[in-house]
């Protein structure tokens, strides 16, 4: 099983987040997990490649070529695949992908998991989608989410698709049992 990872270039302000990456990294590989992620060695980024590494398991990363200029390109990946923009690198980390778990992160990180949420729910991909919520990081956009829904823009079904849990244990249990709702537009 391979795994897209999003989350950020920066590693945050509480050691924590760091610590929970590193032992989600090490639980992937010892469970034969593999990691697509955005290719580059610094933030979370680069810590969740490294943990993985470090523990046997394999990581491809994709990055764009204006990223890879910039000396941020992990270097000692299984595999590295530099691409010419941010449209590609998501189309081809999609593809690669058996599901997809967003860490902390930033703005880049909530576009690219909900990008991939927008197309479960419009039925072009089966796949689960999950937040690891390391100390509670997505409770408010949780309950943002189940904002909308109880607002009448996001049904019931489709809030409740997405995985949310600070638990590397029940995260890959959700990812192997998760059954998707129909398309949004059947």
């Amino acid at each position: 099983m391979r795994i897209a990872v999003f989350c950020g270039s920066s590693s945050g302000d509480n050691p924590e987040f760091i610590k929970a990456t590193v032992m989600l990294g090490k639980f992937f590989a010892n469970n034969g997990i593999d990691v697509v992620y955005g290719g580059s060695k610094v933030g979370l980024m680069g810590v969740i490649a490294d943990s993985v590494l470090a523990h046997g398991g394999k990581v491809y990363g994709v990055i764009p070529e204006h990223l890879k200029n910039k000396e941020i390109a992990h270097q000692n990946l299984t595999e590295l695949k530099v691409v010419s923009d941010m449209h590609e690198r998501k189309a081809i980390m999609a593809e690669m992908a058996d599901a997809f778990v967003a860490l902390p992160g930033g703005v880049g990180t909530l576009e690219e998991i909900f990008e991939a949420l927008t197309s479960a729910q419009l039925g072009l991909h089966t796949k689960p989608c999950a937040f690891y919520n390391v100390l509670g990081f997505y409770d408010q956009l949780m309950n943002m989410v189940d904002h909308m829904s109880y607002s009448g823009f996001l049904t019931r079904e489709y809030a409740e698709m997405i995985i949310n849990t600070d638990n590397p244990e029940t995260l890959l249990s959700s990812i192997q049992s998760y059954k998707p709702p129909a398309p949004k537009w059947t």
